[in-house]
């Protein structure tokens, strides 16, 4: 268990840079389910959601990755 690097055409990444993009893809997502949901005005401090939502969603799928041993 561990972090490893990922081989993209013989460029190693970070792992943490992968995890960081799918959080970003799952923070646009959702945000945007919001938006259509609540509306623009309902969502306060609409940074710090976001910010939010990214550090969770990243978080979340780097522990799910650890937990399973796939990326």
């Amino acid at each position: 268990m561990g972090l490893r690097e990922i081989a993209v055409g013989g460029l190693y990444l970070s792992p943490l840079l992968v995890y960081a993009l799918l959080g970003f893809g799952a923070t646009l997502l959702i945000r945007a389910g919001l938006y259509r949901l609540l509306g623009a005005n309902r969502l306060w401090y609409e940074a710090w959601f976001d910010t939010a939502l990214f550090v969770i969603f990243t978080a979340l799928i780097a522990y799910l990755s650890s937990a399973t041993g796939n990326v």
